[in-house]
């Protein structure tokens, strides 16, 4: 029996929607990631808080495609499928953090231009000082959590669904081989980027995401245009410790 069509669409169009909400919202949050007296300044919130909106689609859609392939992947090895479930969920609680870290900027923003305006010359020193800081504090909690979940996180639950639609055969192998690539090369990017030999978004750490950004795009086209193809006779009765490698 080939595995439903509805859910094959759904995985591939929530891992279309992660791409889209990643990128618009690393987009928008650009001044505030960016610019170190972003809370002192007189500009509109309209853009951080648009960038909050993709960020927190983002997270929905990366539970999405957990809750999509799991009725079908857990035939297959039920204990992966449970800890890809339980990591995208993991990844989502990050993206969480990171989004309310900024939240709490537009906050501070809101508050330094009404301190701004009423507070005499010295409190007002005193204030931005004290203002700049805490929103840089913020804006690294955002980072930190931007390397943990799309870095850590995602590399390894990448290596677990990749791992059991290789076994399955649900995709062509090739494609769920570039999962199996992908998932262990962005992990061991962001262990080099924890300890400080490159920066996350610099050259390097942009090429160590290709393979996992390839396998995404592959993975959710094939779903949404072919869905999954009908298992092996074999595949569908005999445990994962029994199927062929």
């Amino acid at each position: 029996m080939v595995p439903s069509r509805r859910l094959a669409t759904a995985a591939g169009v929530c891992f279309l929607v992660t791409h889209v909400a990643s990128i618009g919202g690393l987009v928008l949050y650009r001044p505030v990631l960016s610019d170190p007296d972003f809370v002192l300044g007189p500009g509109p919130d309209g853009r951080v808080l648009l960038g909050a909106l993709f960020e927190v689609v983002l997270a929905l859609a990366v539970v999405g495609t957990a809750i999509a392939l799991y009725p079908v992947v857990r035939r297959y090895g039920e204990g992966a499928a449970i800890g890809y479930l339980g990591l995208r969920t993991l990844e989502a609680a990050v993206i969480s953090v990171g989004v309310v870290s900024l939240l709490a900027v537009v906050t501070l923003h809101r508050s330094g231009a009404a301190g701004a305006g009423a507070a005499g010359e010295g409190a007002a020193g005193t204030d931005a000082a004290t203002l700049r800081t805490v929103g840089r504090a913020l804006v690294a909690v955002h980072d930190w959590t931007f390397l943990l979940g799309p870095d850590f996180v995602l590399g390894a639950n990448t290596v677990l669904v990749a791992h059991l639609l290789y076994r399955s055969r649900l995709v062509p192998r090739s494609i769920a081989v570039l999962g199996l690539v992908g998932g262990p090369l962005i992990f061991a990017s962001a262990v080099a980027v924890l300890f400080g030999c490159y920066g996350q978004l610099s050259g390097w750490g942009s090429l160590a995401a290709v393979p996992v950004f390839a396998w995404e795009l592959a993975v959710a086209f094939r779903m949404i245009l072919r869905g999954f193809r009908p298992p092996a006779p074999a595949a569908a009765a005999l445990p994962v410790e029994a199927l062929p490698a």
